[in-house]
């Protein structure tokens, strides 16, 4: 990950970084974003399939479909899973999701005797 250097870097690399197209401070939107098109593919699937389920990232995905809609919504949590995804790789960590108990869901093994 010493590649890319910090998170948006990647996300930029990934082509899914938010893009800030003003011109005499108005939004002009359409632009096509440039980057690696299989990993942006990637990263709006998994976007996509933490919309639906239970977990932090939904939170967030709802805030945002709210205000945006939904394919900017999913854009924008593929570009908070490219963020988390460099910084799980970089530190050499696991992800924990804050809003799942995991002792929880924790299963006893039978001892095999």
């Amino acid at each position: 990950m010493t590649a890319f250097g910090t998170a948006e870097k990647l996300a930029s690399w990934a082509g899914v970084c938010p893009s800030n197209h003003e011109s005499a401070g108005k939004r002009v939107a359409g632009k096509k974003r440039k980057g690696n098109p299989h990993v942006r593919r990637i990263l709006c699937e998994a976007a996509n399939a933490a919309s639906r389920t239970r977990c932090l990232l939904r939170e967030k995905f709802e805030s945002l479909l709210v205000r945006r809609g939904r394919k900017w919504a999913i854009f924008a949590l593929a570009d908070k899973i490219s963020k988390i995804v460099f910084v799980l790789l970089s530190r050499g960590d696991y992800y924990r999701d804050a809003t799942i108990d995991y002792e929880a869901l924790s299963v006893e093994l039978p001892h095999a005797g």
